[in-house]
């Protein structure tokens, strides 16, 4: 028996409101009004956003000029989730090489943790966690991370730094 038709709503464009397939059956009015509702929050967050650009740009240099400075005093930093399994395979894989990096859990650090999220993105491209550093250079990822274990760059690299890598 298939579960009870229910409304859910999602951001998507005011023309597909992700509406479950039974969505026909329900009042037109419900969804007109769930429209309205989507664009005014769009338009408000809009105005809100080039408001206070000043602001958020100040914020955002102030939280990149942070991430810099623990770049520059940490060899090894991992920005991290604590529930996601690839970063759970990134730290496991410092900690076999007896590596210990400055690990930041974004989902630790409240309403900042997003944003810090986004000033890594717009410095390195990459949107998703782990986000790797060696030396100040950003590697990338799990995969990126983890084949440069495997070629053996890995080691090098913190070879370089003077960090000590088991070879096990």
């Amino acid at each position: 028996m298939p579960p009870p038709p229910c409304l859910t709503l999602c951001r998507l464009p005011a023309a597909n409101l992700g509406l479950p397939w039974s969505a026909p059956s329900l009042p037109i009015t419900r969804i007109a009004l769930a429209a309205r509702r989507a664009r005014a929050v769009a338009a408000r967050a809009s105005s809100s956003s080039s408001s206070s650009s000043s602001t958020d740009s100040s914020f955002g240099s102030r939280m990149e000029d942070s991430v810099k400075k623990t770049l520059a005093d940490n060899p090894v930093v991992i920005y991290s989730k604590s529930w996601c399994s690839y970063s759970m395979e990134v730290k496991g894989l410092f900690k076999r090489i007896g590596v210990q990096p400055h690990v930041i859990e974004l989902d630790h650090l409240g309403a900042q943790g997003p944003q810090l999220q986004k000033v890594l993105e717009r410095l390195t491209g990459q949107s998703t966690v782990p986000n790797v550093f060696i030396g100040g250079k950003h590697i990338g990822g799990c995969t990126d991370t983890v084949k440069l274990y495997r070629k053996g760059e890995l080691a090098t690299m913190l070879s370089e730094l003077d960090i000590e890598v088991n070879s096990s």
